[in-house]
């Protein structure tokens, strides 16, 4: 929102939320009967084509979208290191309302004139009209209009939110107020319209128009620089015409400066251009990818996981996972991107934070939750992880962090084999187990006096049952199985019960918990989860925690995506640790049977400002 909004800031839609496309219904029905009912010859091809259109721009701006995050994420020739968070996703979360718009005005003025129905593919004389009218009075018209926008009056009224964002994205270019997209399509409109009312236009001068500028508006702000050096030395005059990422984010940065649409030539005109533009433009281009200080390996869950990554779709990545019902009619594209992963699949960088002048990233492994419950697919996934350690010991990184279903006890005994493979490497590998058992001890309110404990007993539940039974609380469990085990791998007996009721009000619990027994908890149970991922929620009159994770500190930068059973700005204790054991210098593995005292490692996270997390509901 600009500082002081003004007149027709809002879309006049806004109210409407993710239901806005119906506006577009009536329109498209309306084609779908016309294409139903008239003869062939009658049919509009031009009317027929602009929803196929309007759906091909969403595509070009998410894999804009998608490759900007990626590229960014590695960090070579990046422009702007300055972080993107939570605020800005959501000011972005509407850059699909000028496509909507575009196919209101498409269709209006489809159905007002006959001269832009059945459009011809191309007419060069149309062509070469929309070039010669953009490179003139568009070009020159946009360029005094955006220096006006920075006056004081208009630019706190509207363009000032633009410019919230200093970190661009692709789709940075298009979130401004409803009043100034009007300009905008008007002053674009010169083009389009000239060609229409002199009979010269075609769907080559009038989609590709458009197209052409989605396609400058989402290079200008991806925030990477990929425009080669030797482009400008085979032509140089071409630095007039043609603009490039670092210099509108130089617009960005210095706000008063490289004001052009995308020929740079009014700013050398009027004495706006940046005098770093050629410098920074270099700099980029020069520029390594990260080197990061701790990597964090995680992989995907469900099919549609992959939407809710960062890379996906930014608004579904800053959410914590939840259902969305167009998820569904995408299956044809989540089919093929699981068989892509099985097949060609390679680990790939999902984001960046910094801390404390600590890099970190995240990797993610190409593989979903069923893969790793498959023993034929142990090998290759324990080769994917095998080569992630490495990679990661080879780009510098101090500590590996393993999350999810990478530490497995079954799939690679908590990381131990790659220690064992690999006994000189100097990276430390971390699986989170003493971080997740300090969290699930400190989420237990005070004055519990006996705990119900079920699931798998992994290395995490023995800790836990071990810890609680010290500090004198009883352990109670269900099967006598889990009774004579814990018992054998722990000093204090004395405080493990074998129970044949379900009275408890606090469970512990991982995974293997049933619904089943879930339906047999007292009313008002509060559940502690263990586990990577949260139970199945089969009761709504009980209360379940997050899994051990914990708030990441405000000085945490560009974290702008959920881990995706995880709220805002939380991470999972596996993340959490790799974090601290870097922050603190540990030279010590975590992995196998081996684990860090719990108290030191919670007043470690404690210290370097990570909290606590409150109940899930």
């Amino acid at each position: 929102m600009a500082t002081t909004p003004g007149f027709l800031t809002d879309w006049p839609w806004k109210h409407l939320g993710s239901f806005k496309y119906v506006i577009l219904a009536p329109w498209i029905a309306h084609s779908v009967y016309c294409l139903a009912t008239k003869e062939q010859h009658e049919t509009d091809s031009t009317n027929l084509l602009i929803l196929p259109f309007l759906l091909s721009r969403m595509l070009h701006n998410q894999l804009w979208i998608s490759f900007s995050r990626y590229r960014t994420a590695k960090g070579n020739n990046r422009i702007v290191d300055k972080g993107i968070e939570f605020d800005q996703v959501d000011r972005e979360s509407n850059w699909d309302d000028q496509i909507i718009l575009n196919g209101i005005l498409l269709y209006v003025f489809n159905t007002m004139s006959s001269a832009a129905s059945n459009l011809p593919l191309w007419r060069s004389d149309g062509v070469i009209m929309s070039i010669f009218l953009h490179a003139g009075p568009v070009e020159f018209l946009y360029y005094w209009l955006h220096r006006s926008l920075h006056h004081h009056y208009l630019y706190s009224r509207y363009h000032s939110h633009h410019h919230s964002s200093i970190a661009t994205e692709p789709i940075t270019s298009v979130i401004h107020p409803f009043a100034e997209h009007i300009a905008y399509f008007l002053l674009f409109g010169i083009p389009t319209l000239s060609t229409v009312f002199t009979g010269a236009a075609s769907l080559a001068s009038l989609f590709g128009y458009i197209t052409y500028i989605d396609l400058m508006n989402n290079m200008g702000h991806c925030n990477f620089e990929f425009i080669p050096k030797w482009i400008f030395s085979i032509f140089p005059p071409l630095k007039y015409f043609m603009y490039t990422p670092s210099f509108h984010s130089l617009h960005h940065t210095q706000f008063r400066t490289n004001y052009s649409l995308f020929m740079p030539i009014y700013d050398y005109i009027y004495g706006t251009l940046d005098k770093s533009t050629d410098s920074i433009y270099e700099k980029s281009l020069k520029r390594q990818e990260d080197s990061p200080d701790v990597v964090h390996l995680t992989h995907l869950t469900t099919p549609e996981s992959i939407y809710h990554l960062r890379l996906g779709f930014s608004s579904l990545a800053s959410m914590p996972q939840n259902k969305k019902w167009y998820i569904w009619f995408m299956w044809p594209l989540t089919l093929w991107t699981m068989i892509t992963n099985c097949i060609y699949g390679r680990t790939f960088i999902l984001e960046r934070n910094n801390l404390e002048k600590f890099q970190f990233q995240s990797w993610s492994i190409p593989r979903y939750n069923l893969q790793y419950l498959l023993n034929w697919q142990s090998q290759a996934i324990n080769n994917l992880i095998e080569d992630a350690i490495l990679q990661a010991e080879e780009k510098g990184a101090k500590v590996l962090s393993l999350g999810l279903l990478n530490q497995g006890e079954e799939l690679n005994r908590n990381g131990e084999i790659y220690i064992e493979r690999h006994p000189k490497i100097k990276i430390k590998v971390v699986d989170g187990s003493s971080l997740a058992v300090a969290v699930a001890l400190n989420s237990i309110p005070k004055g519990t006096t006996q705990v119900f404990l079920r699931g798998n007993l992994t290395k995490i539940a023995f800790s836990i049952a071990s810890s609680l039974c010290q500090r004198g609380i009883q352990v109670a469990t269900l099967y006598e199985s889990d009774y004579e085990k814990l018992k054998l791998a722990t000093s204090c007996q004395g405080n493990f019960v074998l129970s044949k009721t379900f009275d408890q009000k606090i469970w512990v619990v991982g995974d293997g918990l049933t619904e089943e027994e879930q339906m047999k908890a007292a009313k008002g149970t509060l559940f502690f989860p263990f586990s990577q991922l949260p139970p199945k929620k089969a009761r709504h009159d009980c209360f379940y925690h997050h899994p051990p994770a914990m708030l990441a500190p405000p000085s945490l930068q560009n974290l702008h995506a959920c881990e995706n059973w995880l709220p805002r700005r939380a991470m999972s204790a596996p993340r959490v640790a790799g974090i601290v054991h870097a922050l603190e210098g540990w030279d010590v593995h975590e992995c196998g049977d081996n684990m860090i005292d719990i108290d030191k490692i919670w007043e470690a996270s404690l210290k370097h400002g990570f909290k606590p997390l409150a109940f899930a509901e």
